[in-house]
């Protein structure tokens, strides 16, 4: 009888795992961007979309000839951008530390140190050439409507109206109700049981649930908002640092 191929037994030590020259070499790479730009910028952000933040990565990688475009996931921290006019790192905190030094005696340049401070938790660097106030123009004004995720608190309290609803085709009402959006099909339309004129999806302030994102997917109501603020910029040439 033929062996059977299903569950089958993968074994971990076949993963490759990030050796001591990769750490070395991303170090690297972040200080030779610091020595081809004149200014660092840190940021945070607010519900990280992989799409958007492409986004941001081509807007300040200027001419890059390599095509190349970083992922979300193992290579979430560079743009793979060796001439551009930018590059951002984000995803390797104690790496980034290390390579603008934690103190005076170890820092790259001078007062980098500062900047190393502010480099924990949903935060990462721009290097850049650009003139500072085109950077923070930029950045103050971008805001991207997304979808909710679960977890995320609701910012405002969303009600569906029976118009919103039977707009929706009838061979949705079986998906709709393992949702918990109580529906049923009257007149050959989905509609809300028991001649209803409105439900609530979500209240402000409660957490969203799977099924209720799920729902508000569904309506096209978009309740989270992608944002990178800068949290402030340092000269190179001066060694300056100014806070936001």
């Amino acid at each position: 009888m033929p062996k059977s191929k299903r569950a089958q037994r993968v074994a971990l030590t076949k993963t490759a795992k990030k050796t001591r020259d990769h750490k070395a070499n991303y170090v690297q790479m972040v200080r030779e961007a610091i020595d081809r730009n004149d200014r660092i910028y840190v940021f945070s952000y607010e519900n990280m979309r992989s799409n958007h933040f492409k986004d941001v990565r081509l807007e300040f990688r200027g001419n890059s000839s390599s095509g190349k475009t970083a992922s979300m996931n193992d290579s979430d921290d560079e743009d793979n951008n060796d001439s551009g006019e930018g590059r951002l790192f984000l995803g390797k905190n104690k790496l980034l530390q290390i390579a603008l030094g934690r103190t005076p005696e170890d820092e790259y340049s001078d007062n980098l140190h500062q900047i190393s401070k502010l480099i924990s938790g949903s935060v990462g660097i721009l290097c850049t050439n650009r003139p500072a106030e085109d950077v923070e123009a930029y950045f103050a004004k971008l805001a991207v409507d997304d979808f909710a995720r679960a977890g995320q608190v609701a910012p405002r309290t969303v009600v569906l109206t029976q118009s919103e609803i039977e707009v929706h085709p009838v061979s949705m009402v079986e998906q709709f109700r393992k949702l918990g959006l109580p529906v049923e099909v009257k007149n050959g339309r989905v509609a809300l049981i028991g001649d209803r004129k409105e439900w609530e999806v979500c209240r402000e302030g409660k957490e969203l649930s799977v099924e209720q994102c799920k729902i508000l997917v569904h309506m096209g109501v978009k309740l989270a908002v992608f944002r990178i603020g800068l949290m402030c910029r340092y000269e190179k040439d001066e060694g300056a640092i100014e806070e936001f």
